[in-house]
């Protein structure tokens, strides 16, 4: 075992404990960044400009009337920015924009001694603009050949002479939709600037060194002169990566101008109307079986619909390639990338990252194809697994190590689910009845684990121990509610080992811990928490030498547990203020920088070819959906997860994490319809579903009326901090299950060995166009024993949906 992965004697770690907040959640005392306003002076309100047009190029900027309202204290434009007019890493995202590319883009913004008479301010500014022909549907880009940034491709073996070898060969098209991140709080920031003119600012943001550098390059100031701090969000899922900057940009530039306190805070509409969503797919695919339904060959292209700007379209169009295999072998691929540049908010991360929109083209293909192949779909899905010991590699050329976890977790849930009593349970329920039908799928999921961008994978921590024995500890990720700080306090007490309340942990700032990664891609825990151990072991090596020299032993024969240093094999121990008051006394340094850069990676992105990931996370769902065949309405009986999680630093946030990350891909899935006005008419581009009466998120109702969630046993994870694996992206393509059950209980409305598409999300109105699908289906012939049993090639043209 590793000395990364290795625990101690009873360790803190593995140990199921609250959040850290959860107290403070649950009582309402834990303070987000817009509850500082209250603790600050003098603050200003920003409230921005928007125009209501999905694309024009303004003519006149008039802001002498908004000065004229009672409270309004300055307009912000762009002649007040001293550096680049940027909120992006791209440099394609003008801060104060001479070009309106969506509806509801940001043109100035006003700050008022009130939110209300900055939003007053707001309303008398005056825009000109000449509208200019907008993109608004991912069909109409792709029409139009409206695309950015770089087009990757990702191939392996020989994909024209693998066609030539199958069997079977189906084609299709598929779109589905992006999501909102909803979280429950918006985008904020409060920027003030102290008496040496520094900067600091309280940001909602996943990724504070980033806001840092885009806060000075706005300012035209150097990153030591702007100290960002996080103390906590109320949700992010990938939207406070990037998105975050340039409200902090306004926040800090007005404060900058005023020389006042200047808070954003966008509300719910704001939120919904002017930042980006997880990007939806268009998707059009080729596949090749052979005569056993074994994957030959696969030629795909996935577009993006990226939105107005890059952001972070790239990466994310890199990632759906990357996974479009998910648990499957494909010995020969062709697979493609682009991204649309539409006239919609700039889409950006969301859990998953890419992820699951490359895995889901992937199960709709399998999910559509079985019956075509007259096999069962878990038959199918079965058939196809990366196998262990036969040298596979992803189609980009790593290795899958660990595949025999694929059939290990596959298979627990298929006993604990009691899947094969269920199934027959099922067949009788829907023979019995007409108008009522019940569907069971069980999928399983391998995502990868690091950023794609190798030097991302790297962080930082600070380690500071007091005189009287108590820990406080700094890192660079950020706490969203997914319980990274939890576990960073069990690492520190663990690796030091104290007792947990011996350590307390700071909210994270860039002037202590700099040049941080984003909290994203899955990897806070692996990367922060092995530079929090890393910074432990070397006060802990300081440690044993001194009580070494107290105990009269060697250092190698100390051992400090729950807060005591004992001896190997006798009675003399020292308790740990003792110990720390003793060096101190002896001029020992007692904090400690610790740094930690994730080895083995290494990837080119122009030939699309590496190992970009430590390694693979696995799981499997399994889920019983009943639909009203009237309505197309259906609820979630039951499902059964069972998700590596390695060995879990902290098993109750993990579950948790697994529960929640599941019932959001359920929502993405199922519920959460996006619509866009793509019409002609004066409000073309507004998006239309702007609030949570529009916008249906899961809640209560739409939970499982049962939900077992397992972790997977005896799972260490070498090379990983103390043999953990990551939980917070992963979870929620365990979500495919509920909509490949939908689709298997829409199908038992009509004929066997019908192949039917569902929408995405599958709402119970696409789930309704199923059920008439499935209805007036015809079986063609051969279909449900396996057409082209002689060999011959079967060609299935099954364009997209367009529900959704």
């Amino acid at each position: 075992m590793s000395q990364l992965s290795e625990r101690p004697e009873k360790p803190v770690v593995g140990v199921a404990l609250p959040h850290e907040s959860a107290t403070l959640h649950v009582t309402g005392a834990a303070l987000y960044t817009d509850d500082l306003v209250h603790r600050t002076k003098d603050v200003l309100h920003a409230y921005p400009v928007q125009v209501m047009k999905a694309r024009g190029r303004i003519t006149a900027l008039r802001t002498g009337p908004a000065l004229a309202v009672p409270g309004v204290v300055r307009v912000l434009t762009v002649a007040d920015v001293p550096g680049v007019n940027d909120a992006g890493m791209k440099h394609d995202e003008p801060l104060f924009p001479d070009e309106v590319m969506f509806h509801g883009h940001a043109v100035a913004w006003v700050l008022g001694e009130t939110l209300e008479a900055a939003r007053l301010g707001a309303e008398a500014v005056e825009v000109e603009l000449e509208e200019l022909p907008s993109l608004i549907t991912l069909r109409e880009a792709i029409a139009a050949e409206s695309f950015h940034g770089a087009r990757p491709v990702m191939e392996t073996g020989d994909p024209d002479a693998g066609f030539q070898d199958s069997a079977h060969v189906f084609s299709g098209e598929f779109q589905f939709s992006d999501q909102e991140h909803f979280y429950l709080e918006t985008h904020a920031a409060l920027a003030l600037v102290d008496e040496n003119g520094q900067l600091f600012i309280q940001s909602s943001t996943q990724h504070p060194s980033e806001t840092q550098e885009i806060v000075a390059h706005v300012l035209g100031l150097h990153s030591h002169e702007v100290t960002v701090q996080c103390l906590r969000m109320g949700g992010g899922f990938g939207g406070k990566e990037m998105q975050p900057h340039g409200f902090a940009a306004v926040a800090a530039l007005g404060a900058r101008l005023t020389g006042r306190p200047v808070r954003v805070r966008l509300n719910r509409t704001q939120d919904l109307t002017m930042s980006g969503k997880r990007h939806g797919f268009h998707a059009s695919w080729r596949i090749g079986f052979d005569a056993e339904g074994r994957i030959q060959a696969l030629d795909a292209t996935l577009t993006a619909d990226g939105g107005w700007s890059l952001d972070l379209s790239e990466p994310v169009v890199a990632r759906a390639l990357c996974h479009i295999d998910n648990t499957y072998w494909i010995p020969h691929a062709r697979v493609t990338g682009r991204i649309a540049k539409t006239n919609k908010v700039s889409n950006t991360a969301f859990r998953g990252f890419g992820g699951p929109q490359g895995m889901l083209v992937m199960e709709d293909i399998l999910g559509r194809c079985a019956p075509l192949l007259g096999l069962d779909p878990m038959e199918l899905r079965e058939r196809n697994f990366y196998r262990p010991g036969q040298g596979q590699t992803t189609p980009y050329g790593q290795p899958v190590t660990q595949a025999e976890r694929i059939s290990a977790v596959w298979q627990q849930v298929k006993e604990d689910a009691g899947i094969a009593a269920r199934r027959q349970e099922i067949a009788a329920f829907n023979t019995a009845h007409p108008h009522t039908k019940r569907g069971l799928a069980l999928t399983g999921i391998k995502f990868g684990i690091s950023f794609n961008l190798t030097a991302f994978n790297q962080a930082g921590a600070l380690v500071l121990i007091y005189k009287d024995g108590s820990v406080l500890i700094t890192h660079g990720g950020t706490e969203m509610g997914q319980g990274l700080h939890t576990k960073m306090l069990q690492v520190a007490a663990t690796t030091l080992g104290i007792p947990l309340p011996k350590v307390r942990l700071a909210p994270t700032r860039t002037d202590k811990v700099p040049n941080t990664s984003a909290t994203a891609a899955s990897s806070g825990a692996d990367l922060n928490g092995a530079a929090v151990k890393n910074a432990c072991e070397q006060l802990r090596t300081r440690l044993l030498q001194v009580a070494a020299s107290q105990l009269g032993a060697n250092a190698a024969d100390v051992r400090i547990v729950e807060g005591v240093a004992r001896v190997l094999g006798s009675d003399k121990e020292l308790a740990w203020d003792d110990l720390v008051r003793t060096a101190y006394f002896q001029r020992v340094q007692l904090s400690a920088a610790g740094f930690y850069r994730t080895e083995g990676l290494h990837w080119d992105a122009k030939s699309f070819r590496g190992s970009p990931f430590k390694y693979f996370s696995y799981g499997a769902a399994a889920c019983e959906v009943e639909v009203d065949g009237f309505t197309g309405a259906y609820r979630i009986r039951r499902v059964d997860i069972v998700h590596d999680v390695g060995d879990s630093l902290s098993p109750l946030i993990d579950i948790g994490q697994v529960e929640g990350g599941f019932v959001q891909g359920a929502g993405w899935l199922t519920l959460e319809d996006m619509r866009w006005d793509s019409g002609d008419g004066p409000h073309r581009g507004r998006l239309l579903t702007q609030a949570a009466s529009t916008y249906k998120l899961p809640s209560f109702s739409e939970m499982p009326e049962e939900f077992h969630v397992t972790l997977m046993q005896n799972a260490t994870e070498e090379g990983a901090v103390f043999g953990s694996k990551a939980v917070g992206e992963p979870p929620l393509m365990l979500a495919f299950s509920v909509r490949e059950a939908l689709r298997q209980a829409a199908a038992e409305f009509g004929p066997a060995g019908v192949s039917l598409e569902l929408g995405a999300p599958a709402t119970p109105e696409a789930v309704f166009w199923a059920i008439e699908a499935a209805r007036d289906a015809r079986p063609k012939p051969g279909e449900g024993e396996g057409e082209g049993d002689g060999g011959s090639s079967t060609d299935t043209d099954t364009p997209a949906l367009s529900h959704a």
